[in-house]
């Protein structure tokens, strides 16, 4: 009839009926018939097979059914310290923020709420990060990261440290609290200081540049005992090598570079232990010195050198005139060895001559050629 109002809801459709803009009731799959000459009702049809429900009225509803809400829906009423995971057929599909209250229609689609208490911590499980990460909203809602192997994670919830993160992966959640990981590397890290200008102290002027190996021993105190432990060591690197370059002489400095590196070396680990940096080892690796003060060690390098090769030579000399003394001792005192001597000389002075002709035999030779005292 005209004034007759017909509403037909199929199996996947759920119906909410208004009389005069006041809910009255939900309507299951069916058809239904009201006389309405004055318009006063009107039917919202809602699409079950999506779940969430759309309307802006949930608190209307909350409210109007009371215990009859079961019914028909399921209700989402999470806490300020809750997240809501929605599970629809068994899988995790929705994540609901702190304070939520939303609604599902009960029907094609199984779905349940679990609510999970940020109150026993915000790391999120792994398999519900594996899911998130599928949906494509994981870096949306947490806060994820990796630790890798050598490092360290610290965590820090609203600018207090809260726990270190070994190596792994991770995850928490990004509501109502300011959630924030560093990594702090746990190697060997190598540290250069270079081109220092430096006076000794006999006030020569040099150019030294030091390396070191250091590592992080205690990344929590490395992180909050110091802004920037990196830059705190190479200062301290710096006064070290200052220090112990003024206490030394230009010739200590040259002549004896290991004590140096100890020196060095003492005076940082005792000033970075306290901040959990463990110094491995310092070492200079280059002295520079001015031009001028390079030709001058020239020349007293080469009259050092000089020096010695005099003294050399001269002992060398006195060796041999104190052989020759002992050999003319010993010939005065043995014609048999002074012969012995006056043949060595004969066969020098022949092995020089080309050809030597002979007059009366060998006789002749010992007597015209070589004079043999008697």
């Amino acid at each position: 009839m005209f004034w007759t109002k017909r509403v037909v809801i199929g199996d996947g459709e759920r119906g909410l009926v208004y009389r005069n803009r006041q809910f009255a009731g939900v309507l299951a799959p069916g058809v239904y018939r009201w006389l309405d000459p004055l318009a006063r009702i009107e039917v919202n049809v809602h699409n079950i097979a999506r779940p969430e429900y759309s309307g802006s009225d949930a608190d209307v509803l909350i409210a109007t059914l009371g215990g009859k809400l079961d019914e028909t829906f399921v209700l989402a009423n999470l806490g300020m310290d809750e997240v809501g995971l929605v599970l629809k057929n068994g899988k995790l599909e929705d994540v609901l923020a702190p304070g939520t209250r939303k609604l599902y229609w009960k029907g094609l689609v199984p779905v349940h709420v679990q609510a999970v208490s940020l109150a026993n911590g915000l790391e999120v499980e792994a398999g519900v990060v594996k899911r998130l990460r599928q949906l494509g909203v994981l870096e949306r809602i947490t806060v994820s990261l990796i630790v890798p192997e050598e490092n360290a994670g610290l965590l820090f919830i609203d600018g207090k440290l809260v726990r270190t993160l070994p190596p792994g992966a991770y995850a928490f959640w990004n509501f109502q609290k300011n959630v924030g990981v560093e990594l702090v590397e746990l190697r060997v890290q190598s540290m250069e200081v270079s081109g220092q200008e430096l006076l000794t102290r006999d006030k020569v002027s040099l150019r030294v540049n030091l390396a070191a190996s250091i590592r992080v021993a205690d990344p929590v105190a490395a992180r909050t005992k110091v802004a920037k432990y990196g830059d705190y060591v190479y200062r301290e690197l710096q006064y070290g090598l200052r220090k112990a370059i003024a206490a030394k002489t230009l010739d200590e400095l040259l002549g004896d570079k290991a004590s140096l590196d100890a020196d060095i070396f003492g005076y940082v680990r005792g000033s970075v232990v306290q901040l959990g940096i463990e110094v491995l080892g310092v070492g200079v690796k280059d002295v520079i010195l001015p031009g001028e003060m390079k030709d001058i060690l020239n020349s007293v390098v080469q009259a050092e050198k000089a020096a010695q090769a005099n003294v050399i030579r001269r002992r060398e000399e006195a060796n041999a005139t104190r052989s020759l003394l002992n050999t003319a001792k010993l010939i005065e005192e043995s014609p048999v060895l002074m012969r012995l001597k006056e043949l060595e000389a004969l066969e020098k002075v022949t092995e020089k001559i080309d050809k030597l002709t002979v007059f009366g035999g060998l006789d002749g030779v010992m007597k015209q050629l070589v004079s043999l005292k008697q």
